[in-house]
């Protein structure tokens, strides 16, 4: 009777432990861990790079049912970085990202399909200066499981992306300064304790 016993709870137990890893688990993103890098042509003769930072959001991540997944992030257009000063300064105004009116670069998710157990393909609307458009994210699984400092669940991925400029209302110059904007992110998420 006693190892029938035992072996019912050792059932339990896994069954348990199961479903606690099929459970969707919601990683807060790491603005210092994060980085969105954006390029663009320059009249030809170089590409450009900038970033963002401080930026915010959640990763919802379910194992089970990855279509259930889902990426909700929040971009500070104040947070942007080109190396160049007057250039940051210009980014804000009315004729660039209009920070004024349209603080934040929001995405999010609306699809997620897997390619393998590390490549993933995200669609999701992307929101800059007001305008709305899909775009679609190929991510990379850098790694899952704890995060040996902070002793909690933790996830990284890497994604790229590209889109015209011009259809979210930022077309000045173009053609001769690049329509295209090549985007490479990494991000580094943890969930609560």
């Amino acid at each position: 009777m006693n190892t029938l016993k035992t072996l019912s709870l050792g059932v339990c137990l896994v069954l348990g432990s199961t479903l606690v890893q099929a459970k969707a688990v919601d990683y807060k993103i790491d603005p210092t861990h994060t980085a969105t890098v954006f390029s663009w042509n320059h009249f030809g003769f170089s590409t450009p790079s900038a970033n963002f930072t401080d930026i915010q959001g959640v990763i919802k991540v379910d194992n089970a049912k990855p279509e259930n997944s889902s990426v909700n992030v929040t971009i500070p257009v104040s947070s942007v970085n080109t190396n160049v000063v007057a250039l940051d300064k210009e980014f804000q105004e009315e004729a660039w990202f209009n920070a004024a009116k349209y603080p934040n670069i929001t995405f999010k998710s609306t699809k997620v399909e897997t390619k393998d157990k590390k490549h993933f393909k995200i669609t999701g609307d992307l929101t800059v200066k007001g305008v709305t458009k899909p775009v679609v994210l190929d991510a990379v699984l850098n790694k899952q499981g704890e995060h040996p400092m902070a002793k909690v669940p933790a996830i990284g991925f890497n994604a790229t992306t590209s889109f015209d400029r011009s259809a979210f209302g930022i077309g000045n110059y173009v053609p001769n300064v690049g329509d295209k904007i090549t985007v490479n992110i990494t991000t580094e998420a943890t969930a609560a304790k």
